[in-house]
C-alpha cells in the first residue's frame, strides 16, 4: 500500500502531538506509531513542565540552573531559546484551557524539583502531567491529522538529490510506503535497551536507528541521564517515584532509616540527577536497600496519585512511609543532530523530542525541561514548516545495490538490557565497555540488511543493537567523567573535553567543537504549499 501525504510524523508523544497539532492548519499529516497511540514514555511522564510564570522568577534563573545541572555542556544559543520561547508556549497552552494544577485562590501551584533555583514546575493531575497533556493534545487534533497505530516504521526513503521524501512501515499484516514532503522523527528515547527503566518497554531508539542508517549525524550518545528513584520491588522496577517528591519533602533513606544525601551535595535530595543517581547506585552495590520516605509529606495518596496507584497495584504498603527504589535509565540527553526548526543534515528530515540532540539538555538534563522541550521546539518546528515549507517534486527512490539478506548476530533482547546495565549503564569503564563493543555488530554488517525481508520483532531486535552500539562507542571514546556519563578509570572533568560532541555518521566516528558543522543545515526552499 502507498499513501501519498504532506508530511508523516513517526512517533504520538508530546512532541509529535504538539506539531501535528499546528501542521495541520495548513498541511495533511500522518502519524505512524508503533503501538496504541497512549502507550509511550510522554503519557507515563510524572514530571511537569519547567517555566518560569512567576514573579520571584526569571529567564535567566532558569537558563542558569539548566547550564549548571548539564555540566554547561550545552548549544548556548539553542538553551536560550528554549527557555524564552518555552515561556511564551506554556502561557498559550493556559491560554487554550490547558487544565494545570492551581492553588484555591486560582494562583498556579508551582512544584519545586532537583537543581532548579526557584520553583517553577506546573502540573496537571499532580503526578499525571504527561497523561493530562497527550489527552489533551489528541482532544484537539483537527481531522486532517490521521493517526495509525501499530505500525513499525524500519527504512527512511531518499531520493537521488539526497532528500528524505518517506517512510516503510510494517503493520500485524501489511507493508506500507508513506510519501511525503517531509518527515518527522518523534520517537522518544532508548530507555529499554537497559533492564531497569522508566521508559515503556519498546523504548529501543527506533527513530535514531533508522535515521543513522539514511545517513543522519548522530550526537552525544553517550549520555543517558538515569532516574535515581525507579519503584524496586522482586527484582524489578515499575515505574517512577517523580522528583516532585523530594520538592514535596520525601528523603532518600537507607534501610535503617539513615538519610543518604544530607552530606553529599549542597542541595541534598534535590542535587542534580546524576548526582543522585550514582549514590543510589553506590548503596545498593555495597548490599544496601535504598527508599523514598514519605513521612513528612500530608496527603501524598491525593497529590501523588499515580504513584500511589503503582505502589497499590504491585502490593507496597504506604503506611509504612517508605517506597523501596532503585536507580534506572531515564532519558537520553544525545540523538539526531537538528536544530530549534527540527533540520537535520539529510534534507527534508526532522528531529524533535527525545529522538533529537539539540545540545539543550547538556550532560544532564535538568528536571522537566524535556516536556518544555517538546511543546517549545514543537511550536517552533511546525511555525517554520508552515511559514517555509515546499512541496517535494522528485520521488524517484535512491537506488541501493547489494543489500543484503543476512543479519549480524544478536543478543536476546533480555541479555543485551542486562550488559547495558552492566557494562554501559550508570558507571562505565574501559574493559567493560571494550567486551560489549565486541559482542556489537559494526556498522558494515547492518548498514545494507534488507529490512523488507525481515519480521518486525527481528526488525526492533537489529535496532536495539544499532543504538546501544552508538551508546556505548561513545562512552568509550570520551576519556572522562561529566554529568551523567560517569567513567570509573577517568572518574574526573577533563577540560579538553569541554565543548567536544563525538559525532557519528555512516559509521564513521569524529569529534568536533559543537554540535554542529558551519553551515550544516540547509534551509528549505522558500516556496510554500
Amino acid at each position: 500500500m502507498i499513501i501519498n501525504t504532506d508530511i508523516v510524523i513517526i512517533g504520538s508523544g508530546i512532541s509529535a502531538l504538539q506539531t501535528a497539532k499546528l501542521l495541520a492548519k495548513k498541511y495533511d499529516v500522518h502519524i505512524v506509531t508503533k503501538n496504541h497511540i497512549k502507550n509511550g514514555s510522554s503519557y507515563k511522564a510524572q514530571g511537569g513542565i519547567a517555566a518560569v510564570t512567576s514573579s520571584e522568577d526569571n529567564i535567566r534563573f532558569h537558563i542558569e540552573d539548566t547550564f549548571v545541572a548539564g555540566l554547561h555542556h550545552h548549544d548556548v544559543e539553542n538553551v536560550i531559546k528554549l527557555v524564552k520561547e518555552g515561556k511564551q508556549t506554556v502561557q498559550q497552552l493556559i491560554n487554550d484551557h490547558f487544565p494545570i494544577d492551581c492553588a484555591p485562590d486560582g494562583s498556579i501551584l508551582l512544584g519545586l524539583e532537583g537543581a532548579h533555583s526557584k520553583p517553577r514546575i506546573i502540573h496537571s493531575g499532580g503526578d499525571a502531567t504527561g497523561k493530562a497533556l497527550v489527552n489533551f493534545l489528541v482532544d484537539s487534533l483537527p481531522e486532517n491529522v490521521i493517526i495509525h497505530e501499530y505500525e513499525l516504521a524500519y527504512e527512511l526513503l531518499i531520493n537521488d538529490d539526497g532528500e528524505c521524501i518517506g517512510v516503510k512501515t510494517k503493520s500485524f499484516e501489511d507493508h506500507i510506503t508513506y510519501l511525503a514532503s517531509y518527515v518527522i522523527v518523534a520517537t522518544g528515547g532508548v530507555g529499554a535497551l537497559y533492564e531497569y527503566t522508566s521508559n515503556c518497554s519498546d523504548s529501543f531508539g527506533d527513530g535514531i536507528a533508522l535515521s543513522y542508517l539514511a545517513g543522519a549525524e548522530i550526537a552525544d550518545m553517550e549520555f543517558i541521564q538515569f532516574h535515581p528513584s525507579l519503584i524496586y520491588l522482586d527484582g524489578k522496577t515499575h515505574g517512577l517515584v517523580s522528583e516532585a517528591v523530594r520538592g514535596a519533602g520525601g528523603y532518600f533513606v537507607d534501610e535503617n532509616g539513615n538519610r543518604i544525601m544530607e552530606r553529599v551535595h549542597p542541595l541534598a535530595d534535590l542535587a542534580p540527577r546524576h548526582i543522585t543517581a550514582y549514590e543510589m547506585y553506590k548503596h545498593r552495590t555495597n548490599g544496601h536497600e535504598v527508599y523514598i520516605d514519605i513521612s513528612n509529606i500530608e496527603y501524598f495518596e491525593e497529590k501523588f496519585p499515580t504513584i500511589t496507584n503503582i505502589c497499590k497495584v504491585i502490593g507496597i504498603d504506604l503506611s509504612n512511609q517508605r517506597i523501596p527504589i532503585a536507580p534506572g535509565s531515564h532519558f537520553l540527553m544525545g540523538g539526531i543532530v537538528s536544530d530549534v526548526y527540527g533540520r537535520t543534515n539529510i534534507p527534508r528530515l526532522l528531529a524533535i523530542g527525545e529522538a533529537a540532540c539539540t545540545g539543550v539538555h547538556g550532560a544532564n538534563r535538568l528536571a522537566s525541561n524535556s516536556l518544555l522541550e517538546c511543546i517549545t521546539f514543537g511550536k517552533l518546528m511546525a511555525e517554520h514548516l508552515l511559514n517555509n515549507g515546499s512541496r517535494q517534486n522528485n520521488y524517484t527512490i535512491r537506488k541501493i545495490d547489494n543489500k543484503s539478506s543476512n543479519i549480524p548476530k544478536l543478543m536476546q533482547p533480555s541479555v543485551l538490557q542486562k550488559e547495558m546495565f552492566l557494562k554501559a549503564g550508570i558507571v562505565r569503564e574501559k574493559k567493560a565497555l571494550t567486551d560489549l563493543i565486541e559482542q556489537l555488530p559494526a556498522y558494515e554488517e547492518f548498514a545494507n540488511v534488507n529490512f523488507d525481508a525481515l519480521d518486525r520483532r527481528t526488525i526492533e531486535q537489529l535496532f536495539m543493537h544499532i543504538t546501544a552500539s552508538l551508546i556505548v562507542q561513545g562512552a568509550f571514546t570520551r576519556e572522562e567523567s561529566r554529568g551523567s556519563h560517569i567513567r570509573n578509570d577517568f572518574p574526573s572533568i577533563n577540560e579538553d573535553w569541554q565543548n567536544k560532541w563525538i559525532i557519528f555518521k555512516r559509521g564513521k566516528l569524529h569529534v568536533r567543537d559543537g554540535i554542529y558543522e558551519q553551515n550544516q543545515i540547509t534551509r528549505n526552499v522558500e516556496t510554500v504549499f
